[in-house]
């Protein structure tokens, strides 16, 4: 597997290269559309300049963002600094919104002043078609970049990129009607062109907010984490799935049940088994936790009220004192299952040599330790 903070370097130095591309065409482009909106009087290439403006500004928390989430996990962000991003990304949602809200009202106020309304000449024309050529280029750009290194944060600001050049159509559209004889439709490309911007804005901030509440992943990915952990050799089932995104990245949490009396390092193997594997087949899962069931614990009795190996010893030793089985032991292991303890004693092979019968070496153990410990459910004798 790739090293993480290798990955996690190469994925800051696309997001920053690409980012500032954006933001220097942002530049241009604010500047260009409203010097040529207010030359040719036009009212929806003004709004279209100012939303380029504020991408200036979304570029600057874009960059803040791939910088912080950059960073390594610390003392004080043990799953690392990834939120930084959706933190960002919830800043340019409610950014655009505030955006939107303005253009919109202005240009709504200017149609009912019709001695307000703008008439657009034919640089407004031109500029917001050059616009939309820059702004699809640039939304084709920061989207590969985005699939390439997985981060919602320039997902959302290549779709931005997308807006605007959606946006600069409508002013194509309200200019040349204004140009036609429809005095009103360039104020009303305005309106549509803060609308749209305003429902990018609310996308972003819907999709923020989901992850900083911990909203799961989506259906599909949910029957993916399944069936992936499932095909790991030794997985007999699983439950209670959590998941939650961070950034670029999912975590996730889960019970995998497996046989009930294998080792503790075999437990562990399957686990470690589980988890390499998440992260081989499911692209943005970064970090799981998986807790080993020796049982269904959704149907098994609890077992959490029984008492620890430190508390049964003594109650064990004074109860088989009398009987073959216990004062000769070389070991013994418990199984909490169903509620109940399953013991296993391990017993020197001698104690057969004088044809001493096992089964009814183990009635007297369990009949020993029936009344005394009433939390032991079998006795399994094992001689070696």
């Amino acid at each position: 597997m790739d090293d993480p903070a290798a990955a996690g370097d190469a994925r800051y130095r696309a997001s920053r290269r690409v980012t500032l591309v954006g933001a220097a065409a942002n530049g241009v482009m604010a500047v260009g559309k409203i010097a040529a909106g207010v030359a040719a009087h036009s009212q929806a290439l003004v709004a279209d300049g100012i939303h380029s403006l504020s991408d200036l500004f979304t570029d600057a928390l874009v960059l803040f963002g791939a910088h912080q989430g950059n960073r390594a996990a610390d003392a004080d962000h043990p799953y690392g600094h990834a939120r930084f991003e959706t933190a960002v990304t919830l800043a340019l949602g409610g950014t655009l919104i505030a955006v939107a809200a303005g253009l919109a009202w202005d240009a709504i106020s200017r149609l009912f002043q019709p001695e307000a309304l703008f008439v657009p000449g034919p640089l407004a024309l031109w500029a917001a078609v050059g616009s939309v050529l820059i702004n699809e280029g640039l939304y084709q750009y920061t989207a590969v970049v985005a699939r390439r290194v997985r981060s919602p944060m320039l997902r959302a600001n290549a779709w931005h990129h997308r807006s605007d050049a959606v946006s600069s159509l409508v002013v194509i559209v309200g200019v040349a009607g204004t140009m036609a004889g429809l005095d009103y439709l360039d104020a009303v490309a305005a309106v549509i062109v803060g609308v749209m911007v305003g429902k990018v804005g609310w996308d972003l901030l819907r999709r923020s907010m989901r992850e900083l509440v911990d909203t799961g992943l989506e259906d599909e990915r949910l029957a993916l984490i399944r069936r992936t952990i499932q095909e790991v050799d030794g997985v007999e089932d699983l439950h209670f799935l959590r998941t939650r995104r961070m950034g670029p990245d999912a975590l996730v949490d889960v019970h995998v049940l497996v046989a009930p009396r294998i080792s503790i390092s075999e437990g562990h193997h399957i686990a470690e088994r589980v988890v390499n594997h998440l992260k081989e087949e499911v692209d943005e899962v970064n970090d799981v936790l998986v807790h080993i069931d020796p049982e269904d614990d959704q149907t098994s009795a609890p077992s959490v009220h029984l008492p620890s190996r430190a508390e049964l010893l003594p109650r064990l030793e004074a109860a088989w004192a009398d009987t073959q089985a216990g004062p000769v032991r070389t070991g013994l292991t418990f199984h909490y299952l169903d509620g109940r303890i399953e013991l296993e004693l391990r017993l020197p092979r001698s104690l057969l040599a004088d044809g001493t019968d096992a089964e009814a070496l183990r009635n007297e153990v369990a009949v020993a330790l029936a009344e005394p410990v009433p939390e032991v459910g079998s006795v399994r004798l094992t001689f070696e």
